[in-house]
């Protein structure tokens, strides 16, 4: 009876000595998970401070960068609303022009061109010129060519342009010469920009458009 005795709180003793191990072992997991747990929320805190503190610094960047470009944005909007009155000021004024004042304003260009070039009008327009032609049609361009250069010798086709405006090209071997009212529009707009915008809207309504 004594041997089963002893027998049982044997059995106790060391249900009792693994039940404090657990305890310690249990103790130390809750310890290093609770150590770990705290270190994980200062590496996040840091992560998030750095992530809030880089883009508050790209965000103070594109601040800068909008600011810097918003004067030359401002510039090219009016430059392009000026650009724009002038254009369509230019074409109102062609617009009213007849046929014929049209013609003669080509004839015009043509001949002053041919005077400027020494190498043109010599014997050279008693061989054939090719002369290609937009927005004006053949029988208009033969009557210019008979008038600029009377007894030469022709070929007259079509060219490509995205010109709103009548050209006129003639080319030997060596020679090209434009006439072309569209050419002639854009000299004066970038030389008399301001005149023509002056004229257009008064200093009034100039100091209005400046101010955008």
């Amino acid at each position: 009876m004594e041997e089963l005795q002893s027998t049982e709180i044997l059995d106790r003793e060391i249900l009792e000595d693994a039940r404090k191990k657990a305890q310690r072992i249990l103790k130390t997991a809750d310890d290093t998970i609770k150590t770990k747990s705290d270190e994980w929320e200062k590496k996040t805190a840091a992560a998030l401070e750095e992530l809030e503190k880089k883009y508050a610094e790209q965000n103070q960047l594109a601040n800068h960068e909008i600011m810097a470009v918003l004067p030359l944005d401002k510039r090219r909007v009016k430059a392009k609303k000026i650009d724009e009155l002038i254009r369509s000021a230019v074409e109102h004024w062609y617009t009213g022009l007849s046929r014929r004042q049209v013609l003669e304003f080509l004839q015009g260009e043509l001949t002053e061109r041919l005077t400027e070039c020494e190498e043109f009008p010599n014997s050279e327009t008693k061989n054939v010129i090719h002369v290609a032609i937009h927005r004006i049609d053949q029988a208009e361009a033969q009557t210019i060519l008979q008038k600029v250069l009377p007894g030469g010798s022709f070929t007259i086709g079509d060219t490509h342009s995205s010109s709103p405006y009548p050209e006129l090209v003639l080319e030997t071997r060596d020679v090209r010469i434009h006439a072309s009212i569209g050419k002639t529009v854009d000299f004066f707009i970038n030389e008399k920009r301001a005149e023509l915008l002056e004229a257009l809207l008064g200093k009034a309504e100039i100091a209005e458009v400046e101010a955008l």
